[in-house]
């Protein structure tokens, strides 16, 4: 299983980046639970933000672009590890795990993001 640090972030979304769809950013695929993503969240900057809390991904997936790059975030790097995995199983190609989570988001990249 693939995984970056959030410090790795930029490189990640460089290297993620389809040059024939501009357009289609890399997704970050937060998927903490509402009270959450209330308490700390990220702000978007150069890929979409979009949040499925990890018990609805079985239903939701297929909201998801197989062939999307997509980086899986949640508290500390384990509940988006398991959706990285379950991404995975069914044929997703380019998936990886932010390590750390959003707690070493607030770390190595925005200390404005509350710990929490």
């Amino acid at each position: 299983m693939n995984s970056i640090r959030p410090a790795q972030l930029q490189d990640w979304l460089q290297q993620a980046s389809d040059p024939a769809q501009p357009e289609a950013l890399p997704v970050v695929l937060d998927v903490r639970e509402p009270w959450e993503l209330q308490t700390a969240s990220v702000k978007p900057e150069g890929f979409e933000l979009r949040h499925m809390p990890m018990r609805s991904v079985p239903a939701r997936y297929p909201e998801l672009d197989r062939h999307h790059s997509i980086a899986c975030l949640c508290h500390h790097g384990a509940r988006s590890a398991q959706v990285v995995q379950y991404l995975e199983s069914l044929g997703f190609t380019h998936v990886v795990n932010i390590d750390g989570g959003i707690h070493a988001w607030s770390q190595e990249r925005d200390p404005g993001v509350p710990v929490y």
